[in-house]
């Protein structure tokens, strides 16, 4: 996997809704807000079995409902196909989930 240029994040992050730059990485991020624990949870073992089969796992923090998601490829030193792969995943199962 190769490292996508600034300006190939830029164009992606256009597509991918609730995503940005982290500031001082090389790296993607999203917030996310949930109704409440259970559904946080359940978002977040839905993430990580699909990460574990990509082998590709995110920096994250929980608090009750809120969770925060950080993508980088850290073999690579930032960010590739495989976080953008990552981050439509997960936007799909955002959808699927109520949130607050």
């Amino acid at each position: 996997m190769g490292l996508l240029t600034d300006s190939e994040i830029k164009i992606t992050l256009q597509g991918l809704d609730g995503w940005s730059v982290c500031d001082k990485r090389n790296a993607i991020e999203r917030h996310v807000v949930f109704r409440d624990f259970n559904a946080a949870f359940s978002f977040m073992t839905a993430v990580a079995l699909k990460a574990e089969k990509m082998d590709h796992h995110p920096e994250w923090f929980n608090v009750y409902n809120r969770v925060e998601i950080v993508l980088t490829t850290h073999s690579d030193g930032g960010v590739t196909e495989k976080d953008v792969a990552l981050a439509n995943f997960i936007n799909k199962l955002i959808k699927d989930i109520k949130l607050s």
